[in-house]
């Protein structure tokens, strides 16, 4: 049967998956890495076909090879390459790769150029062929970018030292970036037959003005990309095709159109991918964020499948496995790189220890022994394997020295990766964090053996053989934490601490997919967290959590322009809605962490001293609510309201769920319901606090205005500017320029009149409560006749004088009433 081109291709992705499967069922259990199976089964299936075997057997599957031998390795960039780089930086602990940052980069560039140089030095002098300078170094930049999956998974697997991790897989994601650009200039100069440098000064120019130029061109559109994905991301609620088919088309997009202006697609899509997993993070919806994490790795996981498989194919049918100098280079080539990778990681130690997180010996052992070769290297080989302006024996020696070393580095030291961690200790958890797993081990096994005597009694499971059901299940007895001599008290606290603000963080998330928290609530909160686990842990006080609660300074410079003024006061009750928020959900965090303490405490002090900072946070916060429900208790009603909403709606979507789970409600009956609840939630969160007719209904509570007739009112309402101070604040100043009437419309401020009697200073104090007028005699010399300070948050009506005068010229009794004021506040 003949096969068109896209049917082979679909036989190819099928025969593959297939294959993987089969290959990730017959690993589990062993040490042998996922990608070097199927690379070394690639090439077994490429000699295969090359002794044509499939040829006089299987046609189909001949035909299927001799077109994989002929794919584009530009195909092979921009289909695998965007799904590996957004998976792996989407899946990074954002907070630690920017408190990490400056290791990474110093990784990344200058330790890639160094490797960079020192492998162009290698090729050049130990090769047995007679290599240009720029087809050097064009080889370096193939060869030097890490790939360290393997690493990455054992460390998640033995130990879980996420700053490692984050290091060594940091890295990896720029220097990718780093080494694709050093990579195409280098291949453009290769191509052209253009010499390297006959004024290497100049050459140094054009590179380092290329690199910040591709660099800087790159992160740009990575950032803007995730601005748009994010915007639109943010006004979809719970669809999950919607919001996964948007972060696909933008990633793909990122990569697509940053390769084609010829900047870095890759320093584009781990810009795009990090602000997507911190900022983005909050606007994906709760529902579809699991299922966005799973999508992506089963994206990644067909992307390393397709392409190791396919690559180990290529290698087979085109590379020439006979030439001696090529495996003599091989050899020479992976100890040169092990060497070189030493002298890199070296030369920046004593940087590398005083900035990020630090770097010991035993962690720069494993980015030395851990710095393997993947993807990114084979798809940079497989480029210029099939350049027709390449010779052809110098495209196969490339691509079988990177087929090689990616093999060997895998093999060799990524399978000998775990007696590596062994040796240097780093194989099991730190002791601190090993203790507290053993104190919720106890707390399982207490809660699992109180289990057993109503298990005993029970009629269907009361003749079970309890001993053969202990010894099945593993059940342990209900022993003590085991003590750890070599570990110091102080280890233990700071361990159990870093314990109870990881749960910390995971309840915020809860929340956040429980509906009960918003988006930016939820960012604040995290944030605070993660700034709280850096360095040394703090439990409490927590100060930066309140920074929603100011009025920004920008708002100061604003308040000058009065057509501001409605702005300003909607954007600061939009602020007070995200401080309640945060405070309601920093509470309920807080009574949650309450409940883990005894359970994870190493010692009873420990506990104490939990417990003690626990009720501190608790009682601070509670201290800014009272403080808002005082001055604005509708705003405090209002949220509650929302909140209370928000809770009877989750719940009601959750019964669907749960009838829809019984058979009591069919799909498309469920689907009818909870788009009905959802159309309901979407809604809820458009709900703005600030409303005018709020103005109207103010106006009417002020005594003086309220015998006014109804146009006059309406008027009034019209001239009303609000403003709100925060406590200490100062509203108006005594001999100061002033020409306003002001209403105090919540909270109260207190007046201060300062008087020279008998050659003393005498001050008359007042307090202003709600509906209550102030500064009326600034309306005759525009000057405020005393000190007005806010004595907590205060939203002040003003009605400026001038519109007031014209006004008061048109309406006799309004004019009487401001005198009246004036009279009464001489």
């Amino acid at each position: 049967m003949h096969l068109e081109t896209g049917l082979l291709v679909l036989l190819f992705v099928i025969l593959a998956l297939i294959i993987g499967a089969l290959v990730r069922h017959l690993l589990k259990g062993t040490q042998v890495p996922y990608t070097v199976a199927l690379l070394i089964l690639g090439i077994g299936i490429g000699l295969l076909h090359r002794s044509e075997f499939f040829g006089q057997n299987l046609i189909a599957i001949s035909h299927t090879l001799d077109m994989v031998s002929d794919i584009s390795p530009h195909l092979i960039l921009f289909v695998f390459l965007p799904t590996l780089i957004f998976e792996s930086a989407f899946a990074m602990e954002v907070h630690l790769f920017r408190r990490m940052f400056l290791q990474i980069a110093i990784l990344a560039v200058p330790g890639l150029m160094l490797a960079t140089g020192l492998t162009a030095g290698l090729a050049k002098w130990a090769f047995p062929w007679d290599w240009g300078w720029a087809l050097c170094f064009m080889f370096g930049a193939l060869i030097s970018a890490t790939d360290p999956v393997a690493v990455v998974a054992l460390l998640k697997e033995v130990s879980s030292r996420k700053r490692l991790e984050t290091l060594i897989e940091g890295e990896s994601l720029l220097n990718d970036g780093t080494a694709i650009v050093f990579f195409t200039l280098f291949y453009g100069w290769v191509v052209s037959q253009t010499a390297l440098a006959h004024d290497l000064s100049t050459s140094v120019f054009s590179i380092s003005g290329e690199f910040l130029y591709v660099v800087s061109l790159g992160l740009l559109i990575g950032l803007v990309f995730a601005g748009l994905c994010i915007l639109w991301i943010d006004k979809v609620f719970n669809d999950p095709m919607i919001e996964i088919t948007l972060t696909i088309a933008c990633a793909y997009a990122v990569f697509f159109v940053s390769e084609s202006l010829h900047v870095s697609g890759v320093v584009a899509l781990v810009a795009f991918a990090l602000v997507m997993a911190s900022i983005g993070r909050t606007r994906i919806s709760p529902e579809v964020a699991g299922f966005l994490h799973h999508f992506w790795e089963m994206m990644a996981h067909i992307a390393n499948t397709l392409i190791f498989l396919l690559v180990g194919i290529l290698v087979a049918i085109r590379v020439p496995l006979d030439d001696m100098q090529a495996w003599q280079a091989l050899a020479i080539l992976y100890v040169g790189i092990l060497v070189i990778r030493g002298i890199s990681i070296i030369t920046f130690i004593p940087i590398l220890k005083r900035i990020g997180i630090g770097i010991n010996r035993e962690k720069a052992a494993v980015l030395w022994w851990g710095g393997l070769r993947g993807a990114v290297s084979l798809a940079l080989a497989l480029t210029v394997a099939a350049d027709t302006l390449i010779p052809k024996a110098l495209g196969d020696h490339i691509l079988f020295l990177c087929a090689g070393i990616v093999v060997l580095t895998i093999l060799i030291n990524g399978s000998t990766m775990g007696l590596l961690l062994k040796l240097l200790g780093l194989d099991s958890l730190p002791p601190a964090k090993q203790a507290t797993v053993d104190k919720a081990q106890n707390e399982i096994s207490i809660a699992l053996n109180a289990l057993l005597p109503g298990m005993m009694d029970n009629q269907f499971l009361k003749g079970a053989d309890w001993q053969e059901v202990k010894k099945k299940s593993q059940l342990q007895g209900v022993d003590e934490v085991q003590t750890h001599t070599e570990i110091t008290e102080q280890d233990l606290t700071t361990a159990f601490q870093r314990r109870l603000l990881e749960t910390e963080r995971k309840d915020y998330w809860s929340q956040f997919e429980q509906g009960t928290l918003g988006k930016l609530a939820t960012k604040n909160l995290v944030e605070a967290v993660e700034h709280a686990l850096d360095g040394d842990p703090c439990i409490g006080p927590r100060p930066e959590l309140f920074k929603s609660w100011k009025i920004p300074k920008l708002f100061d410079t604003l308040r000058k322009y009065p057509s501001c003024n409605q702005l300003l006061v909607r954007l600061y009750f939009d602020r007070l809605a995200l401080g309640y928020d945060v405070a309601r959900g920093f509470i309920q965090a807080q009574e949650a962490l309450d409940s883990h303490i005894e359970a994870l405490a190493p010692s009873q002090e420990a506990a104490q001293q939990a417990h003690t900072l626990v009720e501190e946070n608790k009682t601070l916060t509670q201290e800014r609510i009272e403080s808002l429900r005082e001055s604005f208790p509708e705003i405090i009603q209002q949220l509650q309201s929302q909140a209370a909403i928000r809770l009877l709606l989750n719940r009601e979507r959750s019964i669907i769920h749960e009838q829809l789970k019984q058979a009591v409600l069919d799909t498309p009956e469920a689907s009818r319901l909870l788009e009905h609840v959802e159309t309901r939630m979407q809604a809820l969160q458009k709900v703005s606090l600030f409303d005018t007719s709020q103005q109207q209904k103010l106006i009417t509570q002020i005594p003086w205005a309220k015998g006014l007739p109804s146009l006059t009112q309406e008027k009034l309402t019209a001239l009303i500017e609000h403003d709100i101070y925060e406590q200490g604040r100062l509203v108006g100043q005594q001999g100061k320029a002033l020409y306003a009437l002001g209403i105090v419309s919540r909270g109260s401020i207190s007046e201060a009149q300062y008087r020279q009697e008998n050659g003393h200073e005498k001050v008359q104090r007042n307090e202003i409560g709600p509906g209550e007028s102030f500064a009326a005699l600034s309306l005759l010399n525009g000057i405020s006749p005393a000190d007005y300070r806010a004595d907590a948050l205060v939203d002040i009506m003003w009605l400026p004088g001038e519109k007031l005068r014209l006004l008061m010229s048109q309406d006799p009794q309004l004019a009487q009433q401001v005198a009246n004021l004036m009279q009464g506040q001489k």
